[in-house]
This record gives C-alpha cells, structure tokens and sequence, in this order.
C-alpha cells in the first residue's frame, strides 16, 4: 500500500465505501482530516497503520450525517482519542447521546482550518441535517459528495473545475426496480432524500468537471442494486475525451492514494 505519510499538496484515500460503512482521508501537509466514521475503532486504527498513520495525525473528523454507515465508529474513536468532531451545529442534535459538547466543533457554510478552507454543500437526504464539503489546499480542491437525492442547482457553480471528486454512484434505476427490495425501500432510494443514481451522477458531472480534474470517485454503490463496469461505462460516457481517472471506491478495499 502507498504511504500517505510524505509530503504532498493535497492527498485523498477512501478506506471504505458503501452501505455497510463510510470513511475517507484527507492530508494536507499540515492538517490532516477524516471524513466520516462509518467502521469501527480498530479496523479503522489498522488502516490508518498501514499507512503509518495513527490518530494522533488528525486534527479531527468531519460528519456527513449522522446514519450508522457514516457515524457507528464514532463512540469507539471519542473514547480512545481525542479528535475533534466538526459538524454543522444542527446536526448535533441527532449526535450529543455519542459527541460530547466539548469535543464538537461546529462549523459554518464556509472555513478556515489553518491553511484550509472547508465549505458546506447542504445535500437532501431522509435525516435532519446532511453535507457534502468542498476542502481547499494551495488552490486545489476535493468535493465530497455522498448520499443525496439530488445535487441543489446553486451549488453546482461552486463545485466547477475542481481537481477530485468523490461522488456517490449509488444506483442502477433498471437494477433498483426490477430487484429484491420492497415497494417503500425503492421509494426512499429513487426520492429526492435517497440517493443519486449512474446517469444522474454522470448529469452531474458532465456539468462540473473541467480542465483541472485529475480524479473522480464514484462512491457508495450499492451492493444489490448496481454494478461497478456498468458505472464506470455511464461516467465514461459523460466524460467523454476528458483525460480524468475514474476510480471506484470500494466497501472493503482502501482506494489508491490520489495526489494533486
């Protein structure tokens, strides 16, 4: 596995992706975020090893929402470490019984960490407060985009040209409505509070994506109700002659480390 540990601008690595767990990395020289903490303690604490990484390398954890794929590692990393928890403050009610007050840091729509600045997306998802984040480093950005039914227009100007994208590719809709799940599930994932499907993904960033963009993520894929060939082929075609990388994220393999 690549070491994250010698220096570079602007360096990304999800850990894991899906609906059994969420969690991702972000350095940047001089402070160095996750982002969600969907795996428990000590899986988490291995793969961060593997990298010569421990959590005394972090300033603290940014949360997307406050679902278990994205949060049940969280009482586990509060109890052995002392990373701060940076959230929107109207998240924190869904989390105070986990996140002690003062272990929170609440943050705005836009932030200076240091020499980084972390922006909030709002995205629609069937909890009470859910984000993305745009983080920015020496003129390169990551956009952090998972779980949402839909990607709000005003947002999209601000995500333009940007060097990654991690973007949820959740769904096949022929997949989703002719597989196991019930009625009301199928509902929830097609809704605007559910999840982003191949094509609306690929809409997306047909839109976003600009001469900057070296990678693109596509993340959370549904285990029963997508394939990862047939995402990368509806990506592929969208970004059509764009010289970008297309990776997929996977629930229990590490990505590559991506360096801008």
């Amino acid at each position: 596995m690549p070491c994250l540990c010698t220096k570079k601008d602007l360096k990304f690595q999800t850990l894991a992706s899906g609906s059994k767990g969420n969690c991702a990395i972000v350095l940047c020289d001089n402070i160095n975020l996750i982002i969600d903490a969907g795996i428990l303690y000590s899986p988490l604490k291995k793969r961060l090893e593997e990298n010569n990484l421990y959590f005394s390398s972090f300033f603290g954890i940014l949360i997307t929402h406050s679902h278990a794929d994205h949060i049940k590692g969280l009482k586990g990393i509060i109890k052995n470490t002392n990373l701060k928890i940076l959230i929107p403050e109207e998240m924190y009610e869904e989390l105070k019984e986990i996140v002690p007050k003062n272990q929170a840091i609440f943050i705005k729509n836009k932030n200076k960490l240091g020499s980084i600045t972390i922006e909030l997306i709002h995205t629609s998802h069937d909890t009470a407060c859910s984000v993305g984040y745009i983080i920015t480093y020496k003129n390169k950005s990551l956009v952090y985009i998972t779980d949402t039914g839909y990607i709000n227009r005003k947002y999209l100007k601000m995500i333009e040209n940007k060097y990654i994208y991690l973007i949820e590719s959740n769904h096949d809709e022929e997949m989703l409505m002719n597989g196991p799940y019930p009625p009301f599930l199928k509902q929830r994932v097609i809704s605007d509070r559910g999840h982003l499907s191949n094509r609306t993904t690929a809409s997306y960033l047909k839109q976003v994506v600009g001469e900057n963009t070296k990678y693109v993520v596509l993340a959370h894929l549904s285990e029963q109700n997508n394939d990862e060939n047939l995402a990368l082929k509806i990506a592929k075609e969208a970004l059509f002659e764009k010289n970008i990388e297309l990776i997929i994220a996977h629930q229990n393999e590490v990505s590559p480390v991506i360096e801008v």
